[in-house]
């Protein structure tokens, strides 16, 4: 059999996919393998019939669902059926993650890919003859910079507007004017959220209840200023990309472009660097200390350390490279791209409905800070950097788009819907209870649950409204308002009749929104209580109940961590 080319495909929601399926393309191409790495939506799946060797690295986003750019890949692979002959030469390999919140990710990875490469050689024995590169080998840098001369930086770097004909997309977004930037929680509380609203006119978008806007974060103007000075770079320079093999020069990236814009807008150096980061870094690397460091960094065994060192103080990349100084200066500007992975677009819950906000889009936001044992607050790079936009200092422009989300809403007008969203889950509540309120579907409950009834009891005005005309029954559950905390599972509890009534005799769809972390649990947890108490089932019966809601579509979630 003949010497391969590996062709890696990966799904990927968080990064994590991505970053395995890079880490396979450079074994490949150090085993002097010819290698191409693809997301999956920018492969076209029929093209698979002339592969020889295929790598599908897959993660799972929310509750075991597939990333989003891995869903229409899939589609095209089970509705449109190719043919069993067409594949019979296909040699497959599937390595399935988790999701962000698996840190013992290696513990898989590791043997996996070992296990792989053996089977590879075994599949062609053609490369036995091959003398690989050592690891510790500098692999040539996936592109090259071509830096021009006598080129102005442009002033304004909005994207350009879809045509009539486009949607609004990751590759041509639409630059969305921000209307207001408001903060709704009470300036005593700890937490800054912010209601942020966009002027959508002209741009085609269209969305329903439970739809979700994507749009890509900066990096802050002292980080981009920072990583210039670590590495002597002129943040005005202009340059084009080209690609040093078959890789595609990044479709987001305008050619020509600014360092400042790469730097701005691309690399995600206020991310928690992986384990490829060292490996890459340790490449570089002269220094006899920092080198040693950063191999121990790279290694199977040093992974507890990493965790340590970067994972549990939150530590960025950034500072990481001010903590290697010596490897830092030997860092050429070609390899930016390889070190850095790509910022990846954030995602939120749209909190409005166009029947009642019309040419216009809201979300609630969260702004993340909390403290480490880093010296400096630990911020949410697209919450920090959408809290930090002020309309009224002149015209501000984020590029966004909107995807379909999870949660679906139903269609009769009678059949009831129940909401459970504490906290910022709450969002596309508000726009499912726009969108019904228009359509005069008027058999709508809610539990909401916060801190505090006046210093973060969101949309307060909105629910009272709903409540006076009779069309939405409130529960809420203010956690920090009495001695024994108070949340949304225990109204849950609480109102077992009412639900069950719902449930059982109407049919009502339940649905779930907010952290992942035990909220989500509790409610079911609580609503399996209601089926026992209520209904008179036992406890197995009760699970089965709920097993059987999910599946249908009649229990949703929609959590995030």
């Amino acid at each position: 059999m003949s010497e391969p080319g590996v062709l890696v495909l990966y799904g990927s929601q968080t990064g994590s996919a991505q970053d395995t399926a890079h880490r396979i393309g450079r074994q490949a191409r150090k085993r002097r393998l010819p290698v191409r790495v693809f997301p999956l939506d920018d492969y076209n799946v029929a093209s698979l019939i002339s592969e020889s060797l295929v790598v599908f690295v897959c993660s799972t986003a929310g509750q075991g669902d597939p990333p989003d750019n891995m869903k229409i890949f899939w589609r095209f692979v089970f509705r449109k059926s190719l043919p069993a002959s067409s594949l019979s030469r296909l040699d497959c390999a599937v390595l399935g993650l988790g999701d962000s919140s698996y840190p013992k990710s290696d513990a898989v990875i590791d043997p996996w890919l070992a296990s792989f490469w053996q089977k590879v050689s075994a599949l062609y024995p053609s490369l036995a003859g091959v003398i690989p590169m050592r690891e510790d080998e500098l692999l040539p840098p996936t592109y090259t910079f071509h830096f021009l001369d006598d080129v102005e930086e442009k002033t304004d770097d909005r994207l350009r507007i879809p045509t009539e004909s486009t949607l609004p997309s990751q590759a041509r977004p639409f630059p969305a004017r921000l209307v207001s930037n408001r903060r709704v929680t009470d300036a005593s509380h700890f937490q800054d959220v912010r209601l942020v609203e966009f002027d959508i006119t002209a741009s085609n978008i269209e969305f329903a209840a439970g739809d979700v806007v994507v749009m890509p974060p900066c990096n802050s103007p002292e980080d981009v200023q920072q990583l210039c000075q670590l590495l002597r770079l002129d943040p005005a320079a202009m340059f084009t990309l080209k690609a040093t093999d078959c890789s595609v020069v990044p479709a987001t990236l305008p050619q020509p472009c600014t360092i400042r814009h790469l730097v701005e807008r691309h690399l995600d150096i206020a991310a928690v660097p992986r384990r490829s980061f060292f490996e890459l870094l340790s490449t570089f690397a002269s220094n006899e200390t920092e080198k040693q460091k950063l191999l121990e960094f790279s290694s199977a065994g040093g992974q507890d350390e990493l965790h340590s060192y970067c994972n549990r103080p939150r530590r960025t990349a950034l500072e990481v490279l001010a903590d290697f100084p010596h490897t830092t200066a030997e860092i050429k500007v070609h390899y930016l791209l390889d070190l850095f992975p790509t910022i990846q677009p954030r995602s939120f819950s749209i909190a409005s409905s166009l029947q009642v906000h019309p040419h216009r889009l809201q979300i609630l936001v969260a702004v993340v800070r909390y403290k480490t044992k880093m010296y400096k607050l630990r911020r949410g790079l697209c919450s920090t950097w959408l809290a930090s936009l002020d309309p009224a200092q002149g015209d501000v422009f984020v590029p966004l788009w909107v995807k379909k989300g999870s949660l679906k809403f139903p269609k009769p007008k009678d059949t009831p819907v129940v909401m459970v969203g504490p906290g910022t889950g709450v969002a596309p509540f508000r726009s499912a209870l726009q969108e019904r309120m228009s359509e005069g579907k008027h058999a709508n409950v809610l539990f909401f649950g916060c801190r505090s009834e006046s210093k973060d009891f969101y949309f307060r005005s909105d629910w009272e409204d709903m409540m006076k005309t009779g069309h939405l029954t409130l529960f809420t559950a203010f956690s920090r308002e009495q001695e024994e905390k108070v949340y949304v599972q225990d109204r849950v509890r609480e109102n077992a009749a009412i639900l069950w009534d719902l449930i059982a005799n109407k049919h009502a769809c339940f649905y779930i929104a907010g952290n992942a972390k035990e909220m989500p649990t509790g409610v079911c947890d609580a609503l399996k209580e209601v089926f026992q108490q209520q209904g008179g089932v036992s406890s197995e019966e009760a699970s089965q109940m709920l097993e059987t809601m999910e599946r249908t579509g009649q229990i949703q979630r929609e959590t995030w961590s």
